[in-house]
Formats: C-alpha cells, sequence, structure tokens
C-alpha cells in the first residue's frame, strides 16, 4: 500500500469555534521511497485568520482571499489520498479539520481506520518526553532549520524523516528490480537513498592489521 503524508493549516485550533483549512500538503511515498507525486493548496477559509494561527504559519487575510474553496479542490484532493495509508502528527486535529470540510459540502468523511498518528507512536515509545514535531526532529537529528513557519509541505518532508525513524526504518525498504519496474518507481530517487561506499586501500587495510595486532599485545600480554 501507498502512503501519503500529510498536513494541514487552518485558521484556528477547533471545529467547533468554526474555524477551516486555510493549507493541504500531501507527499506520496512507496516503500517509504518519495514517489515525486505531491497535493499541496492555499485556500481562501471563507472566515477571518486567528492571531494565534497567524503567528504559526503567518497566512493573512489578505493572501487567503484569492484562493480556492475547498470543494473546488475536493474531488483532486480525494483522489490523491484514495486507497493509501495516510500519515500525520496529531491526526486527531487533521481529520477533524478535514472531515469537517467534507461534511460542508455532503461528502463522505475520512475513517480513522487507514490513518496512522505519529504522535501515538511517538507518546507510546517515548513515554513522558516532548513528542511534538520539532522535539522528534531534535531527538532523531534531523535538520528541521527550515522550518521557521510552519508550513504544510515543508512539516510533511520533516514528518515523513520522523516517522521513518519512529518505525525503526533507518534506510528505506528496497526492491528487487522487478517490483521496482512493476511499481513505476523513480530509479533517479532509489539511488538517492543509497549510501556512498568508499573502498579501501591495501595500504589502509595493512596499516588497520597493525593498529590491531599491536593494541592487542598490549591490552592482553
Amino acid at each position: 500500500m501507498k502512503e501519503v503524508v500529510l498536513d494541514t493549516e487552518t485558521t484556528g485550533l477547533s471545529v467547533r469555534d468554526g474555524h477551516r483549512i486555510v493549507e493541504i500538503g500531501c507527499i506520496e511515498y512507496d516503500n517509504l521511497i518519495p514517489t515525486k507525486e505531491t497535493f499541496h493548496c492555499y485556500l481562501n477559509p471563507e472566515r477571518k485568520v486567528s492571531e494565534s494561527a497567524l503567528k504559526v504559519h503567518g497566512y493573512t487575510d489578505e493572501f487567503l482571499s484569492n484562493k480556492k474553496k475547498f470543494k473546488e479542490i475536493a474531488d483532486e484532493f480525494l483522489k490523491f489520498i484514495e486507497g493509501k495509508r495516510i500519515i500525520i502528527h496529531n491526526a486527531e486535529f487533521d481529520i477533524a479539520h478535514l472531515n469537517n470540510e467534507l461534511s460542508l459540502i455532503n461528502r463522505k468523511k475520512i475513517l480513522k481506520d487507514n490513518v496512522v498518528d505519529t504522535l501515538e507512536i511517538a507518546r507510546n515509545k517515548f513515554p513522558g518526553s516532548s513528542i511534538s514535531l520539532d522535539a522528534l526532529c531534535k531527538r532523531f537529528k534531523i535538520d528541521n532549520s527550515k522550518r521557521v513557519k510552519h508550513t504544510a509541505l515543508i512539516d510533511c518532508e520533516l514528518l515523513s524523516k520522523v516517522y521513518i525513524n519512529l518505525i525503526g526504518q533507518k534506510e528505506p525498504i528496497f526492491q528487487f528490480q522487478n517490483e521496482i519496474e512493476k511499481n513505476n518507481i523513480n530509479l533517479d530517487t532509489v539511488k538517492s537513498y543509497s549510501k556512498k561506499v568508499i573502498q579501501i586501500s591495501k595500504e589502509e587495510i595493512t596499516q588497520h592489521k597493525n593498529f590491531l595486532k599491536n593494541n592487542l599485545k598490549k591490552n592482553f600480554y
């Protein structure tokens, strides 16, 4: 199953207070390898952005005023996530806002059955520790210097790296050539994940053997 790392930005915290989505970002992965397929849009929320949300993402009412409304991108968005596992950090928040938007246009809600919440994984794995996206980036030594403001696609990129570390996959799971071709995975993308192999010279091997030999004598004799 392909996976989609997803993030949203909103006008405020709670749908109960009438807050709406202003940005959606999605990045598609196949066996933890990016397929280069993305979905991204800014949205006109048809209401004002709260001051607290503005401090988080920086999207002003003026900037959002000429963007598409959710109902205009709903079909494209639903098609992009269809049949894929959805990876979200704090899924309760994003799914609540997405389902609110869908209910406003009389569309079916997103089921939680196929949603993976990295916040829950982190909470179970690191009880008592800070599990914000920034905190997890710090824990896993992931460079988050681009995250000056919360923006959907940057957060998706960071979350994908956090997710790989959370599930214990330091490197993506590679398939054999026929599997790569069958799933239409870009080989350039696969190569970009490969580790660089450095060949050791005969001189270096000899020096290493001598080093071990001399140190073993000092330590054990």
